[in-house]
């Protein structure tokens, strides 16, 4: 008789059977919510385990520190999260660890939690073959509930950012195999090599999207971030909202350098770790708030139909084909 083992089954089914021993919709976005007397809470774990998300040439520890918290903070944001309160850290260390390692961890943790807010609240340690990094994060619940069910037919797709840059930067930092027939421009792989290390989160995110709003009576809107990639984003907001996901190829906002091909459209849809965020608006909101914010960009929109993604070119949609990152 066949074992059911992880790698058949996948990451997402995983979860989803988890979600049998836990509250109904408990397992549909990143974070947790506590509903207490005052404000409600947002909690939110991510962890880190080396050689499948990092290892010593890819990233230095201060760096990773800084990543750890950010990877955290976005979950917090992409729930609608107006203040990170602290973080919890669990450490599954080798014994024969230097120090120095670990100290250079945390410097990076509290240069994170100096810029986007919080404190170390604690946390737990232990003994183990490889490196792990387990944070859980604390944020409080803001005016607008942000979650993957909650965007609607008619609304405007739109994305912080630029995707693909920390793909880029991973590729680069090991000397993976890229194109010889294409010569990278020195600003696009500093860039790219900084979105992998430092990846950065938009604090006034929040604030811009309560002074555009056109609607005061709108308390959801459907969000996640893109920290598994653009694809799965999408992907996994249009099977929570149950609704069509149409994406305009022609609008996806791209840096100038970025090259041209298949393969470079993968590492931008697929890539992972930009931590950009992936939401819907109304028409009208989602026109206030680009106007306001540059770095924000339309790029499709969400209709009746099965929950799945699509081009509005049709020659792109080959590119459906291809398996966002695994755990598994």
């Amino acid at each position: 008789m066949h074992k059911e083992i992880l790698e058949d089954i996948g990451e997402k089914e995983l979860i989803n059977r988890l979600g049998k021993f836990m509250p109904k919709n408990q397992i549909s976005d990143d974070c947790a919510l506590i509903k207490t007397k005052n404000e409600n809470l947002l909690i939110n774990t991510d962890s880190l385990v080396e050689n499948v998300h990092f290892n010593e040439t890819t990233i230095c520890p201060v760096d990773l520190g800084w990543k750890a918290v950010v990877g955290n903070i976005s979950d917090l944001l992409s729930s609608g999260s107006k203040k990170t309160i602290g973080i919890t850290i669990s450490l599954v260390l080798p014994s024969k660890t230097e120090w120095i390692w670990v100290e250079e961890l945390y410097r990076g943790i509290n240069k994170a939690l100096k810029e986007y807010g919080g404190i170390i609240l604690g946390g737990d340690c232990s003994k183990g073959n490889q490196k792990v990094i387990s944070i859980t994060a604390f944020g409080v619940q803001g005016e607008l509930e942000l979650r993957r069910n909650a965007c609607k037919p008619g609304d405007i797709i739109l994305t912080t950012g630029i995707h693909g840059l920390s793909k880029l930067g991973f590729l680069i930092r090991n000397k993976i195999y890229l194109d010889n027939d294409i010569s990278l421009d020195k600003r696009l792989i500093n860039k790219s090599i900084e979105h992998f290390c430092r990846p950065k989160v938009y604090p006034n995110f929040l604030k811009n999207l309560l002074k555009t709003r056109s609607n005061k009576k709108i308390k959801r809107i459907g969000c996640t971030d893109s920290s598994d990639g653009l694809f799965q984003a999408l992907q996994d907001l249009a099977s929570a909202s149950k609704c069509k996901a149409i994406i305009n190829y022609e609008k996806i906002p791209k840096d100038k350098d970025w090259p041209k091909g298949d393969k470079w459209d993968e590492y931008y849809f697929f890539g992972g770790e930009d931590y950009e965020l992936v939401f819907s608006l109304p028409k009208k909101w989602a026109k206030n708030l680009s106007k306001l914010d540059k770095d924000i960009n339309e790029i499709g929109f969400f209709a009746d139909g099965r929950p799945t993604i699509e081009f509005k070119d049709s020659n792109k949609n080959k590119l459906l084909s291809k398996k966002p990152f695994k755990h598994f």
